[in-house]
């Protein structure tokens, strides 16, 4: 039996970030997925209203795509997929929250979607869901991935399982189309 909604009812998803999140890696897929017909939070501690790298307002993105949630109080039960979203600051600070630690954990054990690009795959990997998987990421994580017992790919996207990475922001077109695709399946 799987563990997504049927036809008629939309899929639901959370976006989780921290202040100096990559701008283009939250704006684009709350985008594609909102073009989907999809239910989106976005997720930070506390439910802080924070900036982007490059001074983007998230604050835009709550008002007209999706509701602002604390990434402390995140329950698996409430969503098909996860997207983990780089900008070096903004994961680094992310896998320093227990709780969305043990959220990614849950999603990834209950087999739901949970894609990571940039430097978000950090996040998967103090989460500890990458030992024997393959994975990418922006390159300065690759020895990262690599130490942490995933085989490093220097591909676009990669899929291994239920985990969706990608390595770049030029690579969010591929990632989003990938990313969409594992959740039509």
């Amino acid at each position: 039996m799987s563990n997504r909604p049927s036809k008629h009812q939309p899929q639901r998803g959370v976006i989780i970030t921290a202040e100096a999140f990559e701008d283009e890696e939250v704006m684009y897929p709350i985008m594609r997925l909102r073009e989907a017909d999809m239910i989106i939070d976005i997720a930070t501690k506390d439910a802080k209203l924070v900036n982007g790298r490059m001074g983007f307002p998230l604050e835009l993105m709550v008002k007209y795509y999706g509701a602002l949630v604390d990434a402390t109080k995140l329950d698996a039960a409430d969503y098909d997929f996860v997207i983990l979203p780089g900008g070096f600051e903004a994961p680094d600070r992310v896998r320093q929250i227990p709780e969305v630690l043990s959220f990614v954990r849950t999603m990834h054990a209950q087999k739901k979607i949970v894609g990571a690009f940039c430097h978000g795959p950090w996040i998967l990997i103090s989460a500890g869901l990458t030992k024997g998987i393959k994975a990418t990421g922006y390159v300065g994580i690759k020895d990262d991935i690599i130490n942490s017992g995933a085989e490093y790919l220097d591909e676009a996207v990669v899929i291994d399982g239920n985990i969706v990475t990608s390595r770049h922001p030029r690579d969010i077109g591929v990632f989003m189309k990938a990313f969409l695709a594992e959740l039509a399946r």
